[in-house]
């Protein structure tokens, strides 16, 4: 195809990569499709073992109503051993994690060797305030090297972690810590984050108001802003870590022992807590991390993600750490202090992998590209996208301006569902095309259906399923399995559903079209529609409420509200901007509404249920182009919106 891209030349050289070109990748797709089992018990040896497996996959999608599949049961093993004491024993003086502060210069290197001692320290640390194995702790933190250390020192007793993202709300902090039944939060005294201070620990005291269940609340003093304190239960990181021995026995766990908990929306108001287990999941990120982005001994790789997200979990924590790479770890924001600051980071640290969200690249596009050239990115060979697809127009900007046409752009789509990365390019191998996440990484099988459940084949557009599991991939639901089933499998029996609409070309790549459900991908950030309805109808004057995503020229996704007001009440901007701050509390400063529009009534069926397909074309400002409305229940609504939008939308 004429807008296929080549591999630059600068990428090919040097390559550490087993897949080196579209014949490699070839092979590996095949041998991993013959013998998956055979396939990922070779990449698990890549990691430190105890016992090292020897059975790969033990049910499946077809047995999943009964209960979880499981990879490499029978080995044992500590996450941490493969991600820091072998590096430690090995290359003690190599940067582990580089940290960036959020004031430019503010940096720190902490070796191997000196991540080793700090992991040690935590976990005797917090074997001390009574965390124990398959105990569940909260993170509720910034982006500061303690973050992954608290993570690692959980791992390192088999305790199991759940980070919070920082921007989330006292709410919505609380509806985590009881899903999980949490003992013990990690807090900061405050984040730092563009230039501006973030109350850390004031909504954690928030959250946890008559609240009996946490016992203890451990604070990482960032600032030194004076906070509250709640005696015989809040512990200073300075007072209880630092004085800890730097030497500790890890925990022995087995391969399918919970790692962590992560807190992702769903299409219900309710957060599904993801559990991913220790042995399949860090084989699966040590794999990816090192595959795509053709991982090298002196790289220095960029994740500008947060540790609250899955990106941050799989690709800043445990895939570079597992492989013995040096990560950074991003405090501040790309547009502070200006919109050079990432490529001042590139230019002062010589990174060598970029790894960002479309969200950021379109922002920093619309600022121009002085703030770009006038830094030197020569260290660049690789640069990655992560979140949502990225438009073609941004990504010509990114792989003509930023990486000067030297650098291959991977273009990453994966979920917090499936742990790592399932279709991308690999760095030195796949010809690349704007806009495509191209070919299936091996040991990933995608099929396209039809809503009926028939399978595409060639090119084709439909709903994107995987077909059969892989070592990374999410075993459950904590505490509801039943969820995990009938939210991943009941729609397509032996298929796990992503979710996603995708297009298949002739030559096999891929295009993500985008979700097909009622989540929102905002920036990256993925939130239920629910999640927005039920904090608006809570509001007195609203009556009901419909959320819809849109396209945004940044965002990717923006959110677009529709409000039906309870008889007599009028729209105002006091009304609007209340709905916002509702927003904010109930859910976090993410969560905000673009585009609001008081209408007369939603388009519903005869049973009820909003027509959301109408009410995402009318967003997009395709009313001219609804398809079918004979099966609303009242078809005069539609041209009742339709006079509202064209009236006064009270935004």
């Amino acid at each position: 195809m004429s807008d296929t891209v080549p591999v630059p030349a600068r990428v090919r050289e040097g390559s550490v990569s087993p897949i080196q070109d579209l014949n490699d990748w070839r092979r590996a797709w095949l041998q991993a499709r013959n013998d998956p089992d055979g396939f990922w018990l070779e990449q698990a040896r890549a990691l430190r073992w105890r016992r090292l497996p020897s059975e790969g996959l033990v049910g499946g999608y077809d047995t999943v109503r009964e209960g979880p599949f499981s990879w490499f049961h029978d080995g044992i093993l500590n996450v941490t051993e493969s991600c820091v004491d072998r590096h430690a024993e090995a290359t003690p003086d190599k940067v582990a994690i580089l940290w960036e502060g959020d004031a430019p210069g503010e940096v720190r290197r902490i070796t191997y060797a000196e991540l080793s001692a700090m992991v040690n320290r935590c976990a005797n640390a917090l074997a001390r305030l009574g965390l124990k194995k398959g105990e569940r702790a909260i993170l509720y933190m910034g982006m500061v090297p303690e973050a992954a250390v608290a993570m690692l020192a959980c791992a390192r007793l088999g305790a199991v972690h759940s980070v919070v993202f920082g921007g989330f709300s006292a709410e919505a902090l609380r509806d985590r810590v009881r899903d999980c039944g949490a003992e013990l939060v990690i807090t900061q005294d405050e984040g730092r984050r563009g230039g501006r201070s973030v109350p850390l620990k004031a909504v954690t005291d928030a959250a946890l108001e008559g609240e009996h269940g946490v016992k203890k609340v451990l604070v990482f003093r960032r600032t030194g802003a004076k906070v509250g304190w709640t005696a015989h239960r809040d512990v200073w990181w300075h007072e209880v870590v630092d004085a800890a021995s730097p030497e500790h026995e890890a925990v022995a766990c087995g391969a399918e022992d919970p790692l962590f908990i992560l807190y992702t929306s769903g299409s219900t108001g309710r957060p599904k807590g993801l559990v991913h287990t220790c042995g399949g999941y860090l084989t699966y990120a040590s794999y990816t991390h090192r595959v795509v982005f053709d991982l090298r001994p002196d790289d220095v790789y960029a994740c500008l993600a947060d540790v609250g997200w899955i990106t941050g979990h799989s690709y800043i924590v445990y895939g570079p750490l597992a492989n013995g790479a040096t990560t950074l770890m991003f405090e501040s924001t790309p547009l502070y202090p200006d919109a050079g600051r990432y490529w001042d980071v590139v230019e002062r640290h010589k990174v060598t992998i970029f790894y960002t969200a479309p969200t950021a690249i379109r922002a920093l596009a619309a600022q121009g590209d002085d703030f770009v050239t006038r830094h030197d990115r020569s260290s660049l060979r690789v640069l990655g996208t992560v979140g949502e697809p990225i438009n073609p127009d941004a990504w010509r900007w990114y792989f003509d301006v930023v990486g000067e046409g030297r650098c291959n752009i991977v273009d990453t789509w994966w979920q917090t569902e499936t742990g790592g990365i399932l279709i991308a390019p690999i760095a030195p191998a796949t010809p690349t095309r704007p806009g495509s996440a191209t070919l299936p990484l091996p040991g990933v099988r995608p099929q396209l259906l039809d809503p009926d459940g028939r399978e595409l084949r060639g090119p084709s557009q439909g709903l994107l399923c995987i077909a059969e599991p892989w070592p990374g991939q999410a075993r459950t639901v904590w505490g509801d399995h039943a969820r995990y089933v009938a939210t991943y499998y009941a729609m397509f029996p032996g298929r796990y559903f992503t979710g996603d609409g995708c297009l298949r070309d002739a030559d096999g790549y891929h295009w993500i079209t985008g979700r097909v459900d009622d989540v929102l991908n905002v920036s990256g950030h993925r939130m239920g529609t629910a999640e927005f309805e039920s904090a608006l109808v809570g509001i007195e004057e609203i009556a009901e409420a419909a959320v819809v995503g849109y396209p945004h020229p940044v965002k990717g996704q923006g959110v677009f509200a529709w409000l039906v007001l309870q008889e007599g009440e009028e729209c105002s901007q006091a009304l609007l901007q209340r709905c916002q701050t509702t927003l904010r509390v109930r859910i976090g400063a993410h969560a905000r509404v673009d585009r609001f529009q008081v209408v007369p009534g939603l388009p519903k069926t005869r049973s009820g249920k909003v027509m959301r397909r109408i009410l995402r074309k009318l967003a997009e400002g395709r009313g001219d182009e609804l398809g079918d409305v004979s099966t609303l229940a009242d078809a005069e609504v539609v041209s009742a919106i339709l006079s509202a939008i064209s009236g006064d939308s009270c935004e």
